[in-house]
């Protein structure tokens, strides 16, 4: 009877097959004890010398070998019971071994115990890194991730549809990959970004629910939350759909499904002004995204913790502090700051200096007063205001920032990430969850110095056409809201989403605002106006980011541990050594050259 690891202890007193690698091997002289590793665990073999054969081949055996074994399954010595592991109370004494495989020096660390290989080694061994029981406990969580995630998705009336690899260029937002066509030569496929317009093709075509498990390509550089160039999301559509709190309130509960039940973290939300704008009878808010970046300094806010930037413009107004003489004057309370030492603020300093501020003014409330070379250039009035506005109390440390909103916001922002690791107040047991909405539709390139899309030229600015007809100033332009989502858990941006664009007039217009003519759309959208002056419905949808989703539920801080086979972090994959340079014909089959490079 063959039998996984795992499923030993039922087999007690019986004849048992088992195989393997070999993780670690003992001789105690007279008897030889091999840990043999399958994906579900470890179990003990014994070969005593009465099988000479195959006591003689134990002898021989190293770390990663691959072994079966046949034998009868018994219980241990008390005194040899290993707590340690699910199996550590019964162990194979082996009647025949048999060796399937032998194997090299592994270049890398099989074992999760022991000092952890570089990175780049890991990457370019990755089928061996794959053996760690880490690895393969991320493997078997993933795919049972995956199921959870179609469970729910047909459990709500959805279907699967996959969409096409090779799709036309459209502009998400990030580099495309490139393919080209050997058949029509000067042209080119994409490797899409998104299935964005398939999807809104099939709601063309009367599909109700739409989702799939998509991969996506993105040429955009890695970083540790990012995969580099193919990942995958989770892509739906929905018909009919003519508000985005529609889609959120049909895919909220699976979110928290996943944070309470595949895992069993708890949800929180521990700041107070979040709290007014979570729906009757719901758990997550929906902060519009200009209150996300005044209060939080970002739009992706981490509310497993206070720390909300407090505005005190008003109480310097008429400051003779020329420090505080600026447009915005805000602050944020830090619970415990006043513990810091001069050398931590300093380095507090030097962030916010490198963030573009010219310092980092603070007060520490200390031994029932407050402390601060600025206190000085304070009126008692102002000194009053800021502890009061700010809430704080002996033992907490307030630091300001002062300069344009935009400015402030970003130094503070950030500084509220940085103080929130410092005093420890991200919990790995706990998610916070919010979706950010009212995205602006426009925004200002300052590069260019003109208007340019805010995010997304299918979503549907709110008030429709009505709403873009009526903005004539490029201030009322940028006051145009997006019927835009995105969903944020403890600090990561995991859905992005929108009510679509689906009105061709609408379409023109939101390009034409920009300078672009109807020629144009229709040369680069040209399929879906088409599709859309045939009875296109209403209809919104949303992509979760399902790899840094599982990231974050698994507790690892670095995307790259929670894939099989990731790239490295310059896009290279060391394994398979790709990119790689390829043979001339095949060049010429494509109709390229490969130009040299300028000096």
């Amino acid at each position: 009877m063959y039998t996984k690891s795992l499923e030993l202890n039922n087999f007690l007193g019986k004849t048992v097959t088992v195989a393997g690698w070999v993780n670690s091997r003992r001789d105690h002289g007279g008897l030889i004890f091999i840990d043999l590793r399958d994906f579900a665990g470890l179990i003990q073999l014994v070969i005593t010398p009465d099988t000479a054969e195959s006591f003689q081949l134990a002898e021989s055996v190293r770390d990663e070998y691959v072994l079966r074994a046949t034998g009868k399954m018994r219980r241990r010595a008390p005194e040899l019971v290993n707590p340690n592991i699910p199996t550590g109370d019964i162990e194979l004494v082996v009647e025949k071994l048999e060796l399937l495989n032998r194997s090299d020096t592994p270049p890398v660390n099989t074992h999760d115990d022991g000092p952890a290989s570089n990175e780049d080694l890991r990457l370019k061994y990755r089928f061996l890194d794959l053996r760690r029981p880490s690895m393969q406990h991320l493997l078997s969580e993933r795919s049972r991730y995956n199921a959870f995630l179609r469970n729910y998705m047909y459990d709500h009336g959805f279907i699967e549809v996959t969409t096409p690899i090779l799709a036309n260029s459209s502009p998400e937002g990030a580099r495309d990959f490139l393919i080209p066509s050997r058949l029509h030569p000067g042209t080119f496929y994409a490797l899409p970004q998104a299935p964005q317009q398939f999807k809104q093709l099939l709601m063309v075509g009367g599909v109700e629910r739409y989702f799939q498990i998509a991969p996506c390509f993105r040429d955009e550089d890695p970083r540790a939350d990012r995969l580099y160039g193919d990942f995958y999301q989770l892509d739906l559509e929905m018909s009919f759909a003519d508000d985005g709190e529609i889609v959120r309130t049909e895919m909220e509960p699976l979110i928290i499904k996943l944070a309470t039940e595949f895992t069993d973290k708890k949800i929180v939300l521990r700041s107070a002004p979040a709290k007014k704008f979570i729906p009757k009878g719901g758990t997550v808010p929906r902060l519009p995204y200009e209150f996300s970046m005044d209060t939080y300094g970002v739009d992706k806010p981490d509310l497993r913790y206070a720390l909300e930037m407090v505005d005190l413009t008003d109480v310097f107004k008429d400051t003779e502090f020329k420090v505080f003489k600026t447009p915005v004057v805000k602050a944020i309370c830090v619970p415990g700051g006043a513990a810091l030492t001069r050398s931590q603020i300093d380095a507090f300093t030097d962030q916010a200096k490198k963030l573009g501020a010219g310092g980092l003014a603070y007060i520490l409330y200390q031994d029932g007063e407050a402390k601060s070379p600025i206190l000085k250039f304070m009126s008692e009035k102002e000194i009053a205001a800021v502890k009061q506005l700010t809430g704080a109390k002996d033992g907490d440390a307030v630091f300001f920032g002062a300069d344009t909103r935009d400015k402030v916001n970003k130094v503070l922002g950030q500084l509220r990430i940085a103080f929130a690791d410092h005093f420890g107040l991200k919990h790995d047991d706990e998610v916070a969850l919010t979706w950010i909405v009212d995205f602006p539709f426009y925004e200002w390139d300052d590069k260019n110095k003109k208007l340019d899309f805010g995010h997304n030229p299918f979503s549907m600015p709110k008030g429709g056409l009505a709403a873009l007809e009526a903005a004539k100033t490029d201030e009322e332009k940028l006051a145009i809201v997006a019927d835009q989502y995105d969903m944020v858990m403890n600090g990561y941006e995991i859905c992005s989403g929108a009510v679509r664009n689906f009105n061709p007039e609408v379409m023109y217009k939101v390009f034409n605002i920009l300078g672009f003519n109807n020629e144009y759309v229709e040369a680069r959208f040209g399929g879906m106006l088409s599709a859309f002056k045939f009875g296109a419905p209403p209809h919104a949808g949303c992509a979760f980011g399902i790899d840094r989703i599982f990231m974050i539920l698994e507790n690892t801080e670095n995307i790259r541990d929670i894939v099989a086979f990731p790239k490295n972090g310059s896009g290279i994959d060391l394994m398979m050594n790709s990119p790689s340079v390829v043979d001339q014909s095949q060049l010429d089959e494509a109709h390229l050259a490969i130009l040299p490079e300028e000096d």
